[in-house]
């Protein structure tokens, strides 16, 4: 069974592959943020950060040395294009109950020198 995290009264199962295991250091913590993007559609991504990233403390836990995972709900102030660059600029959505928006899953890999990941809800999907 996969190691899990709590973060916001739900757990969250975490997969690493051995590449990613191997690449995780306690000295250079690694902060990886599942952003739900709620706006004019939904979209679940992942980012890395070294450091502290931008999630609000309340809903990251530390995983394993070197490791914090994050839950960070998104939104756009409004749809269309009226912004510079490829995305819209996000702000932090509050929510009151954030736990059953929390991912199920995470997983983790480490290849030619990227973090990858993704993240999902129920049985894997």
């Amino acid at each position: 069974m996969p190691p899990s995290i709590e973060i916001a009264g739900r757990q969250v199962a975490l997969q690493l592959t051995p590449a990613a295991a191997s690449a995780l250091d306690a000295d250079h913590p690694l902060t990886v943020e599942m952003e739900l993007y709620f706006s004019c559609l939904i979209r679940k991504q992942v980012r890395f950060h070294h450091g502290a990233g931008s999630a609000d403390e309340g809903l990251c836990a530390t995983a394993l040395p070197g490791l914090r995972l994050c839950f960070r709900p998104v939104m756009t102030r409004h749809c269309g294009r009226d912004y510079e660059g490829d995305e819209p600029p996000l702000t932090d959505l509050p929510i009151a109950r954030p736990g059953p928006y929390v991912p199920h899953w995470l997983r983790l890999d480490f290849r030619h020198g990227q973090w990858q990941g993704e993240f999902g809800y129920r049985d894997g999907h």
